[in-house]
């Protein structure tokens, strides 16, 4: 796999599939899509939890998690729900981009060392509004894990 060779050559645990940067609404077309894929690590699952003050022990105790439904910890599902985040703030539209609102779905768990995809699509676009409607989700291999839909303000080549 991709992530295990990045891994071996000491490389980051997060690899994008395109640069960063802004894709103002004025260029934003139905069926555009990115996606990020990263590594999620027990580092990862500490700083969550840190950052958020989220300890719930079967994120972050292997000895409760056994005992759960998940046999095994797993990650904050707000952790994998950020990773549609990145690709928003950062690929499609990019820098200045605006949440509006975000459906998820958790749909299974996502464990330390599952290599997440997190992907976005433009499914409508109000150019008048500035509005996007993205479909998100998340997947580990073949597993969706996570599926939603964003609403997003876009940056405009025009205001911005």
């Amino acid at each position: 796999m991709r992530y295990q060779a990045a891994m071996a050559q000491g490389e980051p645990d997060m690899l994008d599939n395109i640069t960063t940067g802004t894709i103002v609404i004025e260029d934003l077309e139905i069926g555009m899509k990115r996606s990020l894929e990263k590594l999620v690590t027990d580092r990862d699952i500490e700083l969550f939890a840190e950052v958020s003050s989220d300890r719930n022990p079967v994120h972050l105790d292997d000895d409760y998690a056994r005992d759960t439904i998940f046999e095994g910890r797993i990650a904050h599902g707000m952790l994998t729900a950020g990773l549609i985040s990145a690709v928003i703030g950062e690929q499609l539209p990019g820098h200045g981009t605006v949440y509006l609102g975000q459906t998820l779905k958790f749909m299974a768990p996502v464990r330390p060392g599952d290599m997440v995809r997190a992907e976005v699509e433009v499914m409508d676009i109000d150019y008048g509004k500035r509005r996007v409607t993205l479909a998100t989700h998340c997947r580990v291999g073949d597993t969706v894990v996570l599926k939603g839909e964003a609403v997003v303000l876009a940056p405009s080549g025009k205001f911005d």
